[in-house]
């Protein structure tokens, strides 16, 4: 059977064949840890008070105006994004529910774990290590192939459809998304415009080395998502 897989080795599998594709406790394993060490990389950068990442400049925005935690914003968001999936015909997955579910409680975990720095050169370096931090873990889980979470399945599931690079199809998600959030009123800052310039790239860097290649079932075809 012929199989279509894109060059980083993405696979477009239906929710029980990712289940079914082999090295799952693997798998699980690496959907947490990047779910945890994303966690980390947002509270980072929101302490370090340089300016948060595109998404968390709206959902700082957002939690301006109502009475949630921002992890409940995030979960919240993140169930709005997952209707923009229906006609990319996105495929969900395990890691589509964890990210919905686990993302938001694990940025609140860690914002209360780190503190507050106030030399600038440690601000600077909580800001860098979060960009470096999130196209890290955004590579490895979406690279343990259980389905995205719904933001970076909005991201392949456009760079599928359309055949730009997912550098690019990142980059102008974070622009577009960033300006919904300073109108709501979240903050812009230097660490803003160097997320949304660098986490695509660092994001396509990372995944060709943390993409799990897997072989699908017999009968489940495979469709590339990104290049």
């Amino acid at each position: 059977m012929k199989t279509d897989r894109s060059p980083l080795g993405l696979a477009n599998l239906g929710p029980l064949a990712q289940l079914k594709a082999g090295r799952l406790p693997e798998r699980v394993c690496r959907l947490l840890a990047g779910l945890w060490i994303y966690g980390l990389a947002i509270a980072l950068m929101i302490e370090g008070a340089l300016g948060a990442s595109p998404w968390d400049v709206f959902h700082l925005g957002v939690s301006r105006h109502l009475p949630l935690s921002f992890g409940t914003v995030m979960v919240l968001a993140a169930v709005v994004v997952l209707l923009a999936w229906i006609p990319l015909r996105q495929m969900p997955g395990l890691g589509t529910i964890a990210n919905t579910l686990l993302l938001g409680p694990f940025a609140d975990a860690n914002l209360a774990l780190l503190p507050t720095p106030d030399a600038l050169w440690l601000r600077v370096a909580f800001m860098l290590a979060g960009v470096v931090a999130c196209g890290f873990a955004t590579a490895l889980y979406v690279g343990a192939q259980l389905g995205p979470g719904p933001r970076d399945g909005l991201m392949t599931g456009l760079t599928r459809r359309t055949g730009w690079p997912l550098r690019r199809v990142r980059t102008l998600m974070e622009v577009t998304v960033l300006a919904v959030g300073v109108a709501l009123g979240g903050t812009l800052g230097v660490g803003t415009v160097v997320f949304a310039l660098a986490v695509g790239p660092l994001t396509q860097l990372f995944l060709r080395g943390l993409v799990v290649r897997l072989e699908p079932p017999a009968g489940e075809a495979v469709r590339g998502e990104a290049n």
